[in-house]
């Protein structure tokens, strides 16, 4: 999640740099606007290349332009990350995509930088209540749209329901809380020397710090509203939660540590999937990788245990928008084809096809329902819905845009055991309190 961020933050100030050199420009004169038939053409930017995820998007497309015969709309592809380096270098020429994908967290920011365009004007006060209040609000700058929210994810808890039933724990009472999550984990550990032949759990597998920070505080580093006027990093609670990660390497040891992530790393070999590793933090759409790797394993989802009782479940989540670049040549065309394609048929056939969790509430409760899913495929279908309830994003604040690359270097120090919690997180309290005086 931090290298997603850093490259994220990059591509805004690239896009800052091409918008000062050069304007932007509202023509679009160098791409095909009506086709050979006289449909207007709207150029769709993805980055959904895989064998598995580019038929559904290419799908959907075919299906929308069979649905009307005024619009054609073309899928680009372009690889992750190149595509928002194009797409800025594009907007600053006067040639941008008509519809492109992109990072939900950094929406507000491309808005303020007239990157993308306000979307106010297409839609009414009911199109909201379609999608994720989470997501909706992280696509505002001033109240307006942005970007209409597509997919999203969240943070569920797998754990293997055999390894429970071997050390006595009732496979349907998984930790509720933090202090069990520790129990369970010490339970379930099969130690062999200095060595683990299963260990129960590791919290920085599957997540960063920041989602523990997160689960544990109910809201980011700048309240409910991100809103800086408060900076909540330099807290009491948020040492602690740094303190309570590291004991957990502290007490397994960093050799074991990274032998494990290594497995991780592998995909195929994850330890999970062998038994090795008895829970796990990941995305639901973890369950296809255990779907074709070990379709034998008895396994079960849960929420993130809460930090103490009553604290809730929260857990972190990102996603991607559909956005109208500043300069499309036609954006009454590229709202129709926005609309479809964030609509609850469309939303519906993703969610099940690439067993991803979408921005529309209709087709994700739909989709946790549909045949095509196994009886296990809706289980944790139905857990992510759930789990979305209590889902927050972290949306860049338009005066800290880069405010994580202030806290991650001061956090890493802390794990390397150069600094303290206390002085690590004092640090990035100062400057990111300093990038937001700068910038305001």
């Amino acid at each position: 999640m931090k290298n997603m961020k850093t490259l994220l933050i990059t591509l805004i100030g690239l896009g800052l740099i091409l918008s000062g050199c050069a304007g932007f420009q509202t023509s679009n004169n160098d791409k095909e606007s009506v086709n050979e038939d006289g449909k207007i053409v709207v150029d769709f930017w993805t980055f959904w290349g895989s064998e598995i995820r580019r038929p559904v998007v290419d799908k959907i497309v075919e299906d929308f332009n069979a649905s009307q015969d005024e619009i054609e709309v073309k899928h680009t592809y372009s690889p992750w990350g190149d595509i928002w380096t194009k797409e800025l270098a594009a907007i600053a020429a006067g040639n941008p995509p008509d519809v492109v994908i992109n990072d939900i967290n950094a929406t507000a920011l491309r808005g303020k930088e007239q990157q993308a365009m306000n979307l106010s004007e297409f839609y009414d006060d009911s199109f909201s209540e379609k999608f994720y209040p989470e997501l909706w609000n992280a696509t505002l700058h001033e109240g307006d749209s942005y970007g209409i929210p597509f997919n999203t994810d969240t943070r569920v808890l797998f754990y293997n329901k055999d390894a429970f039933e071997e050390v006595g724990l009732d496979p349907e009472d998984p930790p509720e809380t933090w202090a069990e999550l520790e129990e369970y984990a010490a339970k379930l550990d099969v130690k062999n020397g200095n060595s683990y032949d299963r260990l129960g759990f590791y919290p920085l597998w599957g997540v960063g710090y920041d989602v523990w920070l997160l689960n544990a505080n109910g809201e980011n580093y700048f309240g409910p509203d991100h809103n800086t006027d408060t900076v909540n990093i330099n807290t009491e609670k948020n040492v602690e939660v740094l303190n309570w990660l590291k004991s957990w390497k502290d007490r397994i040891g960093e050799d074991v540590v990274n032998s494990f992530q290594a497995q991780i790393d592998s995909q195929q070999g994850n330890p999970f999937f062998s038994g090795d590793l008895a829970m796990i933090v990941q995305q639901p759409t973890f369950y296809t990788q255990i779907r074709d790797y070990a379709e034998d394993l008895n396994f079960g989802v849960v929420q993130l245990p809460e930090y103490e009782e009553g604290n809730g479940h929260t857990s972190w989540g990102g996603g991607f928008v559909a956005e109208i670049p500043k300069g499309s040549s036609d954006p009454e065309a590229a709202w129709k084809f926005i609309e479809y394609l964030t609509g609850a048929e469309s939303q519906e056939y993703w969610a099940v096809k690439n067993f991803d969790n979408v921005a529309n509430i209709e087709a994700a409760e739909a989709a946790a329902e549909s045949d095509e899913l196994t009886e296990q495929g809706q289980t944790v279908y139905q857990m992510a819905v759930d789990s979305m309830e209590d889902t927050l994003l972290t949306p860049a604040p338009v005066a800290a845009p880069s405010y994580f690359n202030y806290i991650n270097p001061q956090v890493d120090e802390f794990f390397l055991g150069s600094k303290t919690a206390e002085e690590a997180l004092a640090k990035a309290q100062s400057d990111v309190e300093a990038l937001i005086e700068k910038n305001q």
